[in-house]
């Protein structure tokens, strides 16, 4: 009975984080791809395709303007095909346009304005974090926020705020200069701090006094099972009766949500950096594995916690998306701002030498951190 009901569980926990994972990825890949369609029927271009997903198609249908929409099989991404396109990747399929005629060439994206064509491919990141300001301006508009204030009720003996020169009773009130209104604010900036030097001001009785902390580095257990690398400050709110739920007006909860995005991208990249200048761990970086993982956690935990993530994770596939790798969004931007300076577009063959490269990088990030993903749900 004991070996039914462990199948059961895992049988079940496996269709919730498999549903999670479809859920939150066609969210963000729908809003993506339709920041790339909108942006290129203003710009007056063909668009052969929109597809949620690769692979064969499951179910769709093909509007006025002759686009076909449709969910595919495999829920690991999507595109938009525009006329000219060789792929999903969007590499130019140049025998097709050269055999164009004169009024297909007029809808055909290489053949639009520089400006246009930047404006096109910049549309999807830029939609990926409007959605991730408008996920969480909604939260924090129907749900609020609930918060308990930055006081200093416990100092850990030996730890970095010990160090720094905190005492009981200090209330946080700036940490580098961003504002602290909830202790939860003063964790979250810690965990990604180890290492780091933070300009700490706390309000002590009636003064303010900057102190300078390093927060250490720790290994701990995620909800998941996980080892995250994380900083450590080392104070301690032991006071839970002044849990308040602030509530937050359409204005603010859009300036709440745009900080909050701002928040993920300068932390989203300042962890990169990190793992790129070899400060950080690269192990740390997860695939597809582990958000459906995390996906199925967050899931079973409550609705509004699986858009919040949906919300995150769109902050990172829309600046994953800038980086200058031809294939990506951020590839084909670096070839326009070459053909900016230059006057012209590189050679076709220096065109497809860089998307050659570009596939060979993305599809070894993917085998790399689909092996994180394994490593980390202990498969090998």
């Amino acid at each position: 009975m004991d070996l039914i009901g462990s199948f059961t569980g895992s049988l079940e926990s496996f269709v919730i984080s498999t549903l999670a994972f479809i859920f939150v990825i066609t969210i963000i890949v729908f809003f993506h791809e339709l920041g790339h369609f909108m942006i290129a029927r203003w710009a007056g271009v063909t668009v052969e395709v929109f597809s949620v997903g690769f692979g064969r198609e499951i179910a769709g249908f093909t509007d006025k303007k002759g686009t076909r929409w449709k969910l595919s099989w495999i829920p690991l991404g999507g595109y938009v095909k525009f006329l000219g396109d060789e792929s999903a990747a969007s590499t130019p399929d140049r025998d097709k346009l050269r055999n164009l005629s004169e009024e297909d060439r007029l809808g055909a994206f290489e053949h639009k304005s520089l400006a246009r064509r930047a404006a096109v491919v910049a549309a999807g990141p830029i939609a990926n974090f409007l959605l991730a300001i408008l996920i969480f301006a909604a939260i924090f508009f129907f749900v609020g926020r609930t918060v308990t204030a930055p006081l200093v009720d416990e100092i850990v003996e030996g730890s970095a705020a010990e160090r720094a020169g905190f005492v009981v009773g200090d209330r946080i009130t700036s940490i580098d200069g961003t504002d602290i209104e909830a202790f939860s604010d003063v964790t979250r900036i810690v965990r990604l701090s180890a290492g780091e030097t933070l300009e700490i001001v706390v309000k002590r009785e009636d003064a303010h006094v900057t102190l300078s902390a390093v927060p250490d580095e720790a290994e701990v257990e995620d909800r998941i099972g996980g080892k995250q690398r994380v900083g450590l400050l080392g104070i301690r709110r032991l006071t839970e009766g002044d849990l308040v739920v602030q509530r937050y007006g359409p204005i603010d909860s859009l300036w709440m949500g745009t900080k909050e995005t701002w928040f993920f991208v300068e932390n989203t990249m300042g962890a990169l950096f990190g793992i790129i200048a070899g400060g950080g761990g690269a192990d740390q970086l997860g695939g597809p594995l582990r958000i459906a993982q995390v996906s199925g956690q967050v899931a079973s935990i409550s609705i509004p916690a699986l858009i919040n993530l949906a919300a995150v994770l769109s902050v990172g596939i829309g600046l994953i998306n800038l980086f200058p790798i031809p294939m990506l969004d951020g590839g084909h931007l670096l070839y326009y701002a070459i053909e900016a300076v230059r006057g012209k577009p590189l050679s076709e063959k220096m065109q497809d030498f860089g998307f050659r490269i570009g596939f060979a990088l993305v599809v070894g990030l993917m085998l790399f951190v689909t092996w994180n993903d394994l490593i980390h749900l202990n498969i090998f």
